[in-house]
């Protein structure tokens, strides 16, 4: 039998720029040959723009990650509807007498009206909780809900530096539960929204609560989470993507902002990985430890 070029090509005739032009990157300089021979990189996706290398990946997500480290997520200003005290108070929790003291004890302190009223006895965590939930509308930790183990992909670095646990998970109906401490953020929300596609609903827990479930938190099969106190510009960001597309054999690649914090997800053959990008200095209590040992992949157009 006799072989020719020809027929390690696909049917129609695209031109030997094929790679080229349907690469995301401008500067691509890779030939038709490094998608179509056998045993070749295929390349991954985000989106619907299509990377022929980790190399063309690496420096195509440089804007992508300048973008979004640039920009400021606002969220738009949201009045609870009535204070943390006025809240305990229509709940029985407090009476108006307690209030009365626990205000002048803040003010003349220089505390907040929860210290104030947990150092008097006036109120115990789950009251707090029950009258935050009260206060913002929405509700308060459901008892058939808690003390679930969660085998989850979430990054573990970003519940922790917004005080969420995930409280209930179902992939059949896409529906993920999660527990606040302190107020709901909308951005971390989102992010997971965008992330994986399922739809994140909140409620409110204590203190305790949070740290006990996050005990019951363990991580799904073949996934890795990165977090990177430092990231540096853009091209080095860049560059530690492509060193774990190159690690895990990417496929496909997501980003999302999430408050202080730049969110990577790519998957591949051998697993998925969150890279999360610190922009701020993430406090010793909210690191988690991960692996250091992924070389950043060295890019070049020549």
């Amino acid at each position: 039998m006799n072989l020719s070029l020809k027929s390690l090509l696909p049917p129609h005739d695209l031109g030997w720029n094929r790679v080229r032009t349907a690469c995301a990157l401008p500067e691509c300089h890779n030939k038709l040959l490094t998608k179509y021979v056998p045993g070749s990189r295929t390349g991954l996706f985000v989106g619907e723009n299509w990377y022929c290398s980790p190399d063309c990946f690496a420096l195509g997500s440089r804007n992508t990650l300048a973008s979004l480290a640039s920009g400021c997520v606002v969220e738009m200003p949201r009045s609870p509807r009535l204070s943390l005290g006025l809240a305990l108070v229509s709940k029985g929790y407090l009476s108006e007498d307690q209030y009365r003291s626990a205000v002048m004890r803040s003010e003349r302190r220089g505390e907040s009206l929860e210290t104030a009223l947990r150092e008097c006895g006036f109120t115990n965590e789950k009251q707090l909780a029950a009258a935050r939930a009260a206060q913002w509308g929405y509700p308060a930790l459901a008892q058939e809900l808690g003390g679930l183990t969660i085998e989850t992909d979430l990054p573990l670095s970003l519940l922790r530096a917004h005080r969420a646990a995930p409280i209930h998970d179902s992939p059949k109906s896409k529906r993920l539960v999660l527990g606040f401490v302190d107020r709901v953020e909308h951005g971390l929300l989102q992010s997971i929204e965008q992330i994986t596609g399922c739809r994140a609903e909140p409620c409110f827990i204590t203190p305790a609560e949070f740290a006990e479930q996050m005990e019951r938190v363990t991580a799904m099969p073949n996934y890795e989470e990165a977090c990177i106190d430092e990231p540096g510009t853009a091209a080095q960001m860049g560059r530690t993507l492509g060193g774990w597309a190159v690690e895990i054999g990417a496929r496909e690649a997501a980003f999302a902002k999430c408050n202080a914090f730049l969110w990577t997800r790519m998957l591949g053959k051998r697993g998925t990985v969150d890279v999360i990008f610190a922009l701020k200095r993430v406090p010793a209590a909210n690191r988690i430890k991960v692996s250091t040992a992924v070389p950043e992949v060295t890019v070049s157009l020549g």
